[in-house]
């Protein structure tokens, strides 16, 4: 009763390798500020793998501001039986951060990871100064 077998390992595997998957392919998830064009309210992105919505799912998109992503997302994840959740983690930083840049946000160029954020999201140009 006190031993590990073969299907603990087995199991434990199965659950650590999306993070494993995720962080070799795309990274540990990295902040990004962004800056609103217009008012200059700054706010927090992230870039690479998203380890918080592996863990937490769509309350993700709620906690970030994004209700209606987070109640497709809901859907999604029932009609799939949670399988998505084990997708999204891979997707949702870059389509967030695709979504703020195209509403009026852009990243801050004093920011360490500016470099960085610009190629995780197939930026080619300075969008430094809109």
């Amino acid at each position: 009763m006190g031993e590990f077998s073969v299907f603990h390992w087995l199991g434990f595997v199965v659950l650590v390798s999306p993070v494993v998957v995720g962080v070799l392919l795309l990274g540990l998830q990295q902040p990004v500020r962004i800056i609103h064009t217009e008012s200059g309210l700054v706010k927090t992105g992230h870039i690479g793998y998203s380890w918080t919505y592996l863990v937490f799912g769509w309350f993700v998109p709620v906690v970030r501001g994004e209700l209606g992503v987070g109640v497709l997302h809901l859907v999604i994840t029932l009609v799939s039986f949670g399988l998505s959740q084990l997708i999204f983690p891979f997707l949702y930083n870059r389509q967030y951060m695709n979504r703020m840049l195209t509403s009026g946000w852009r990243l801050d160029p004093t920011d360490g990871n500016y470099e960085r954020a610009k190629t995780a999201l197939y930026i080619r140009r300075d969008i430094a100064h809109g």
